[in-house]
């Protein structure tokens, strides 16, 4: 096949890394693993839980209309309004329907987005993100011509980067900060003052802020709060420089219905909204229609946390006599220290117990000479019940004999 034309293309696609399943699937691809133990996969972060029958019910209902029509891209005034219900239900925060709020194809699509949409091409601006991190935020700064600075996110910080850490002079070409909390990998938790401390350096530096809340309805105790509660607290009720992004895929067991929103500053809505018309990616009529009855219902989520947590119960305390990890607060992750090599022990796992879980060091980027992932091993608690502490009694059993501590 010729490769006639490739050198004129997005220089962006040079700088793109393998994402990390891929990385997984090149590692694992030669190895057998026992045929007489069931597969587990804990590696990627898709829910296996069951999604709301009545959501299938929106869907299915709204079905035909859904093919018929082309559905505008800033969606459904409903399914707008029922957005803003939940956040005014879960943050206690108002938003404007109109103004603040646009759906989205799950938050995946909106991170990628946001960085097209906001980054100026040309100018040498800077995309900062935490290490590790979800690679959607790489690439899309890549594939947006803006350069990286990476932010180590180590556990004596609370898997959150250093803000005081970082010059002025890198502050002055920032355009855009991306921030998880919940923390993926680590379901670590970015407390009020630690986002107002972001906000305040994002007016004094003038850069955007796109915070990534997907996991913010799987929580241990207490309910995280959100960008938009430090907004309100640090006194910008108009949420500027600030999108705060939300999907349906963890909190309702939907990760294929590619359903979520962005809420925040309206001047960002409405460009956002503006780059979308162009993109063209709005959501399909019935898939609006199904995420009006799931973000209007409370009770599956309380249900669905129920379940992430009698795993958590299960499966910490038989980890950690093997281990070195604790409970996160939030999140369905464990992040838990192999005290070896994490590629390896990854590798050596699933062909010894047929269990699937991600080296850190897959999640992260080696800068100065450190990869603050190397090391650990993420766990994606997923499965049912059943499942899950099955995989972490093999777990366990083989972090014994591997001497994994």
């Amino acid at each position: 096949m010729s490769n006639t034309g490739l050198g004129q293309m997005n220089t962006g696609f040079g700088a793109l890394a393998p994402y990390p399943f891929e990385k997984l699937s090149a590692l694992l691809g030669s190895v057998t693993p026992p045929d007489d133990l069931d597969a587990i996969p804990l590696s990627i972060g898709e829910p296996k839980h069951a999604p709301p029958q009545f959501v299938l019910d929106a869907y299915a209902e709204h079905l035909r209309e859904g093919v018929a029509r082309y559905p505008t891209i800033s969606g459904l005034q409903a399914l707008r309004e029922t957005c803003a219900d939940w956040v005014s239900r879960r943050f206690d925060v108002t938003l404007d329907a109109d103004t603040m709020v646009q759906p989205v194809n799950g938050t995946r699509e909106a991170l990628f987005a946001a960085a097209q949409a906001f980054v100026r091409a040309g100018t040498n601006q800077s995309v900062m993100l935490p290490n590790p991190f979800y690679q959607i935020y790489e690439g899309a700064a890549l594939m947006a011509g803006a350069s990286l600075v990476y932010l180590p996110a180590v556990a004596e910080h609370n898997f959150l980067p250093v803000l005081d850490d970082i010059t002025d002079a890198q502050w002055a070409r920032t355009r855009i900060f991306y921030i998880c909390s919940p923390v993926n990998p680590c379901g670590t938790v970015a407390s009020m003052a630690y986002l107002q401390r972001l906000i305040a350096l994002a007016h004094q530096h003038d850069f955007l802020i796109m915070a990534d809340e997907c996991y913010i309805e799987l929580y241990r105790d207490e309910p995280p709060v959100s960008i938009l509660n430090a907004c309100l607290a640090a006194g910008y009720d108009n949420f500027d420089r600030v999108l705060a992004f939300h999907s349906l895929s963890k909190r309702s067991n939907l990760p294929g219905l590619r359903s979520g929103f962005v809420a925040g500053d309206p001047a960002l809505i409405a460009n956002f909204l503006r780059y979308r018309t162009y993109h063209g990616c709005s959501m399909s009529l019935a898939v609006q229609h199904a995420s009006i009855a799931a973000w209007s219902d409370d009770t599956h989520v309380v249900e669905n946390r129920a379940l992430y947590n009698e795993k958590f119960d299960s499966v910490t305390p038989l980890l950690a006599d093997v281990m070195s990890v604790s409970m996160p607060p939030a999140a369905f992750y464990l992040w838990p220290q192999t005290g070896t090599d994490d590629v390896r022990f990854c590798r050596e796992l699933y062909a010894s117990t047929n269990v699937t879980c991600v080296p850190g060091s897959y999640l992260s980027r080696d800068i100065d000479g450190r990869n603050p992932g190397a090391g650990y091993i993420r766990i994606s608690l997923v499965a049912d019940v059943e499942h899950t502490l099955e995989a972490a009694r093999r777990i366990a059993t083989f972090a014994r004999t591997y001497g994994a501590r």
